[in-house]
């Protein structure tokens, strides 16, 4: 293995604990494994920040007596064209807004 590879691959996997830091083999192979939960996390993150999006939402539209299932349905037959993740945000930081966002579905 080149000097500057061995060196590249030891800056990546600087902060590991045991020999992971500092043995070549050992090192290559959690590198080879970190890079890949990192790929496969990458995706995963997208999937639980909509499913969090999806909750807020959930909570905030039962307090105007409505199920989540049935506002989405509404937002799209009013052809309100908001994502999940901006309608999660307007009810957190403006629930007066998010309330008459419900109305007009309503």
């Amino acid at each position: 293995m080149h000097v500057k590879r061995r060196k590249n691959l030891l800056k990546r996997t600087k902060g590991m604990k045991w020999g992971h830091k500092k043995l070549i083999k050992r090192a290559r192979v959690a590198d080879l494994r970190a890079g890949a939960y990192a790929y496969r996390d990458r995706k995963t993150k997208k999937r639980e920040f909509r499913k969090l999006w999806t909750m807020q939402l959930n909570a905030a539209v039962r307090e105007h007596g409505m199920s989540y299932s049935v506002f989405i349905a509404k937002l799209k037959t009013a052809k309100i064209e908001l994502d999940r993740k901006v309608l999660s945000q307007i009810a957190n930081e403006y629930p007066a807004v998010f309330k008459m966002i419900v109305e007009k579905v309503k």
